[in-house]
């Protein structure tokens, strides 16, 4: 996993599909990490990502150290800010910690490319180096 500074969100990819890249320029920067917010406190936030096969959870921002669980298992498919493209297969129980130092940064998104639903449950810890960004893009209901 690649991280960057935040110095200035980057241009998308140059290797990325067209469509892919405008979506990737409007939400650069935005921190809704989930289809759900199920729950936030002063410490923590708590997302659901739920996608049947074929769909996507766009490109969004993390900044935050954060942690992901797969509820089920199943194929995904990630595009980077880096330009890199990750298949990865997840099982059930599969846990990964990521975090970011001062101004560091990832963009990505996710698409279920298997034939069986992915859940995940991310919690993101709101005392982390950086701040929280806006969560700006709209989603579906979830969960």
């Amino acid at each position: 996993m690649g991280t960057h500074r935040i110095d200035a969100w980057p241009s998308p990819p140059e290797g990325m599909a067209p469509g892919l890249q405008v979506e990737y320029a409007a939400h650069a920067g935005d921190g809704r990490v989930g289809n759900a917010l199920l729950s936030q406190t002063d410490r923590v936030r708590v997302w659901a990502v739920r996608l049947k096969p074929g769909e996507r959870l766009g490109f969004h921002t993390h900044v935050l150290d954060y942690f992901w669980t797969s509820v089920t298992g199943g194929s995904g498919r990630s595009h980077f800010d880096d330009g890199r493209v990750a298949d990865i297969v997840y099982a059930p129980g599969d846990i990964k910690h990521l975090t970011f130092g001062p101004g560091e940064f990832m963009v990505h998104d996710l698409e279920n490319v298997g034939d069986t639903e992915l859940l995940f449950t991310t919690v993101e810890f709101l005392d982390s180096p950086n701040a929280p960004l806006d969560l700006r893009s709209h989603t579906r209901a979830c969960c």
